[in-house]
Order: C-alpha cells, then structure tokens, then sequence
C-alpha cells in the first residue's frame, strides 16, 4: 500500500502498559521500516472501562469478545484522522494464521493412539500446575525454546491442552478450542444444543485433513459472526468505514486453490503471505511469537472492573434473573479472583449478557416512562 502511494500512509496501532499484550512498539518499528504515518495509542483500565458502558449500544446484542474494546478505541482513533480504513481480516482464516491449526492438528496426530486412561492421567498432571507458574516457568525457558513455539499465555494453552487430550474425535477439539464454555447445560438455565453451521457436519465442506476444516468452520463461523460484526460495529459507530482486501473473492478462492503445504509448514502459519512479506520487511521485525488482539481483560476484572463485574455477577441477581446457574457461575468468578486459573474469557460472555441485559431493560423503563408523541 505504501509504495502505491506518493505519500505517507496512515497507520495506527493500540497498545497496552501490560507487556504480555503489548505489540505496539514492534508495529511502531514496522512502520518505521515502511515510512507510514504512524500513530499509537496506550490504553490505561480507566479508557476501557469508559467504553464498557457503550458496548449493549454499539453491538446492540451481547457481544463477547473481549477485543471489541481495542477495536473501538482503535477506530475511534483512526477516524480523527481518516474515514475509511483497510484491515487484515481473513487472513488467518484463509492461509493458516492460528495457533490451532498447526498446534491442535500435531498434537491430535501424536497423541490420540495413547490409550484414554494415560491422557486422563497427563491431563491431570497438567492441571495440577496452576497456568501462572507455568507461564512463568516458560518464560523463564524461552531463551532454550525455537520461536515458533512460544506462545503468550503458555500456562493457559496447557491447560486448554488437558482438556483436549482425553476427547474422541478431532472436531471435538476443535470445537472445545473455540467453546468458552465447554458445556451450555452448566451454565444457562434450561439451555439445549442446537445444530448449527459449527455443530453440524452434513453442512460442511467435504474436507479430508483436520487442519482444512478448522481453517474453513473458522471461515462460515467465527469470521463472519465474531471478527467482522466487532470490526463493524465498532468502526461505524464512530462512522468509520472499514474494508477487508483479502476478503476479495478471488484472493478467498485464490487461497482455498493452494495446498496446505503453502500455507502451514514446520509448525508455522501463513507460510506463503510471509514470503511476500520478507520482500517488504526485514525478518526480524516481524518473526515474534503470534498473538491475538488480546486485552488484560483478567488483570483488569480481579483489578479496576472488580466492582462493575461484582455487581453484574452477584449471585441474588443471577439467580433472580433466571438465565445463568448462580452456582456455577460464582464458583468460575472465585477462581478467578482467586487466581488458580484465568477465568476471563467465561466470565466475559456472562458479564456482556448481563450488560447488555440491563441496558436493554433501562432502555424499556425509559420507553415506558416518556410521553408518547402521538398522544392528544
């Protein structure tokens, strides 16, 4: 895009005083390399909590990923200076970006022919270990570790890990990666399954290796339902327009041609769009361990949004409701105040509901209570 233009290109970046998700000085080097007109952001707790409010309105549904919080201080930003807006949405879906693709993919080949019994019995040694020594014991080993299998939040991948390895098929693990909640029934009152375009195979693809249909159920599924409704609606809530090169239908059909050897090798994703990339940017600027548009979205809750979540979670209120299992949910919030395990990703699904239901009800009362403009 750069060298199209005859001018500097307008780039811009968030980041976090957290260092486990900060990216922002190493896109600040990259832009540096590229000549574009850059601009970061550092967002303090206090910036997000001030969006948190806003969220029921801008998505208009209970909308739980996390990273919509970024994601609208993002476009918030980028719209003082711009009105359109290109993004790499599609990427990773379409050339083998995610970790689970070549992580979850070696694993199930390595271990599905132990007998249950013994993966039950690593499972347990696993989690026997909270996820934060053992994220400290990796980072304290990173320097003897290959950099393409450091990962951020190690201790949290293992203990996602444990859980996979004692499931029968790998659409299971696939299907339990991408599951906050591994079972409905616990937590939502009176919840039952059912099918969908991730849930039902007589809608898939006829795709024979593992890592192809998680690459194509993450594109019917999670990039159009999860990445692009929170690019969207945070961007035009601020009124900006985004737009998505790779989305293209000849880039997808382009992309879905290539063999997988092309996209995923030697435990590494995106094989080919690097290749083009190192044309463009010295290697090193840009080979780092993959991470996604996270926030310190579990420092935060069991620090400056403890509060706001305490009183969404109280267990009178959940259990008034009627939606969630007051129980079950009290319990994952304890944990995680707790700190044995990250519980955020969870908690963040029942906290935007609860968010999003009570702005919702607020919005009725106010209805209810103002004078109708047809009257007299």
């Amino acid at each position: 895009m750069q060298a199209q233009s005859n001018r500097p290109v307008k780039s811009f970046t968030i980041g976090f005083m957290e260092s486990g998700y900060d990216e922002a000085k190493h896109a600040k080097a990259v832009a540096r390399h590229l000549g574009t007109d850059h601009t970061d952001l550092y967002v303090t707790s206090a910036e997000a909590q001030a969006v948190i409010p806003r969220l029921p309105q801008i998505y208009d549904e209970p909308f739980a990923d996390s990273s919509q919080i970024p994601t609208f201080l993002v476009a918030q930003l980028a719209r003082r200076h711009v009105t359109v807006a290109l993004s790499g949405d599609g990427g990773d879906e379409l050339f083998g970006g995610y970790n689970r693709y070549f992580w979850a993919a070696t694993w199930w080949r390595r271990t599905h022919r132990v007998p249950k019994t013994l993966r039950r019995v690593a499972g347990g040694v696993i989690t026997s270990v909270a996820p934060t020594t053992w994220s400290r014991m990796f980072r304290l080993g990173a320097a003897l570790v290959p950099g393409r299998y450091r990962f951020a939040e190690a201790g949290d991948k293992l203990h996602k890990l444990a859980q996979i390895l004692v499931l029968a098929h790998p659409d299971e693990v696939y299907r339990d990666l991408v599951s906050h909640w591994r079972s409905g029934e616990s937590v939502v009152v009176g919840s039952v399954d059912v099918a969908t375009a991730l849930t039902d195979p007589r809608e898939w693809a006829h795709l024979p290796d593992f890592e192809r249909r998680m690459m194509y159920l993450d594109l019917v599924t999670y990039l159009p339902d999860d990445i692009l409704v929170k690019v969207d609606r945070a961007a035009m809530s601020v009124s900006l327009e985004t737009r998505a090169p790779f989305l293209d239908h000849r880039v997808v059909e382009f992309a879905w041609r290539l063999p997988l050897a092309q996209k995923i090798r030697q435990g590494q994703g995106k094989w080919l769009l690097r290749q083009v990339l190192y044309r463009h940017v010295p290697r090193q600027l840009v080979e780092r361990p993959k991470m996604g548009f996270g926030t310190p979205i579990a420092a935060w809750l069991r620090g400056p949004l403890r509060d706001w979540a305490e009183a969404l979670l109280d267990e009178g209120r959940v259990k008034g409701e009627g939606y969630f299992q007051a129980g079950a949910i009290r319990q994952c919030w304890n944990e995680h105040l707790s700190g044995r395990r990250d519980r955020a990703y969870e908690l963040w699904s029942v906290l935007m509901f609860q968010a999003w239901l009570a702005h919702d009800r607020s919005r009725d009362v106010a209805t209810c209570g103002a004078p109708s403009a047809l009257a007299g």
